[in-house]
């Protein structure tokens, strides 16, 4: 691939509220992110639908998404296909509409991500999620997402001496930012002391566990020149991409608390922006757990290894921090839409460099990095969002 800058352009945007929806199916949530991101598009028509969802066929018992909801928002005809990569869905649907759009192969294109959790309860949503794991050899064993971050977690306080305590800046710094933000599931900040309470694990407290919720987003891309007349949203570029996979079970790899494919993807994806991770104005990371908020910080280059938690303070990672993360409450406080996570980052990258994110505005933002990833980091999605300083 060349180098000149990217001339793939986020032209429209949209997003639901992330929550629990009992009374909305997965086709009303799609059609509804589809169209509104058509309208802040100036009616632009996709000509591919890239739908990131993880759940649908066992949940909803619904597959092929790319056809149902292309049809039922008014799209019959164009190309539509699902894609799944765990709860990295979402942005591997993202890298498939970029690189559509940046080979020249189709003019516009459609990332959406939605995800309908609330269509099973109980024990077999816990058996659902196991799914993204290694079903012989950890979710035969009673594994699931949240129990393997729970023990790499553990590990991770062990092998580093690190107070559990002193993490709690993670969480709190996305539900201060979720408690203004109208789309958030849990519109509040967090009480002092209230960390140490609700033990999910020995470990693990319910707030180091993002929520399962529903939502859908959607992000269409095109190029400068199919820019419908009259459209006049500040420009906002998509400039470098990657998708790196690593072992999908912990115990194959060389260390489980360095996660390669986290690592590689956020070199890849800066490398063909032409920037440093450093340079970047804000991090969107996949805050599934505070676990992998600190090894995500660490495997970008914020932090060495085993020192991501001391990153956890309001002057680090707050809206005016040194490097802001989870500027509208991430995954833990906005609500964790699981295949439409990477989704929901674009949408909120794309405000912020906008200047539309109102009072979850990072002051300055012309750079951002976005990812997420699959399970224990075994898929990684990256993208870098620039504004248009021309």
């Amino acid at each position: 691939m060349d180098k000149r800058p990217s001339d793939v352009i986020v032209a429209g945007i949209s997003q639901t509220p992330v929550g629990e929806f009992w009374d909305q199916s997965i086709r009303q949530l799609g059609i509804e992110a589809i169209l509104d991101a058509r309208k802040d598009a100036g009616g632009l028509v996709p000509e591919v639908l890239y739908v990131g969802n993880l759940l649908a066929v066992s949940a909803s018992r619904q597959a092929n998404l790319g056809t149902l909801l292309a049809e039922n928002a008014g799209l019959r005809g164009i190309e539509g296909v699902t894609v799944e990569a765990a709860d990295a869905s979402g942005g591997a649907a993202l890298r498939l509409a970029y690189l559509a759009v940046r080979s020249g192969a189709v003019n516009t294109a459609m990332a959406l991500g939605v995800e309908k959790f609330t269509d099973v309860i109980g024990g077999a949503s816990e058996a659902m999620l196991a799914h993204m794991l290694d079903a012989d050899y950890e979710a035969a064993e009673g594994l699931t997402p949240v129990g393997l971050a729970a023990l790499l977690f553990k590990r991770y306080l062990l092998e580093y001496e690190v107070d559990r305590d002193a993490l709690a800046g993670f969480p709190e710094t996305a539900h201060d930012n979720a408690s203004v933000n109208p789309n958030a599931m849990f519109k509040y900040p967090m009480r002092p002391g209230v960390y140490q309470q609700a033990i999910v694990s020995e470990d693990f407290t319910l707030y180091d566990v993002a929520p399962y919720a529903d939502g859908a987003a959607a992000v269409l891309l095109t190029r400068e020149d199919c820019l419908p007349v009259g459209w006049d949203q500040p420009r906002v570029r998509l400039i470098g991409s990657s998708l790196v996979t690593d072992t999908l079970s912990i115990h194959d790899r060389h260390h489980p608390l360095e996660w390669d494919a986290a690592r590689l993807s956020v070199e890849r994806a800066c490398r063909a922006a032409g920037i440093m991770p450093r340079d970047v104005d804000f991090f969107e990371v996949h805050d599934a757990t505070t676990l992998h908020t600190v090894l995500s910080l660490e495997a970008a280059g914020f932090a060495s290894q085993g020192q991501g938690w001391m990153l956890g303070k309001p002057e680090t990672i707050g809206l005016g921090g040194q490097i802001p993360i989870t500027t509208f409450g991430g995954l833990k406080a906005r609500g964790n839409p699981i295949g439409a996570a990477g989704i929901y980052q674009a949408v909120e990258a794309t405000l912020q460099l906008r200047g539309q994110a109102g009072t979850n505005q990072v002051q300055g933002a012309k750079l951002g990095l976005i990812q997420c990833l699959g399970g224990m980091a075994s898929t990684a999605a990256v993208h870098v969002l620039a504004a248009d300083n021309g």
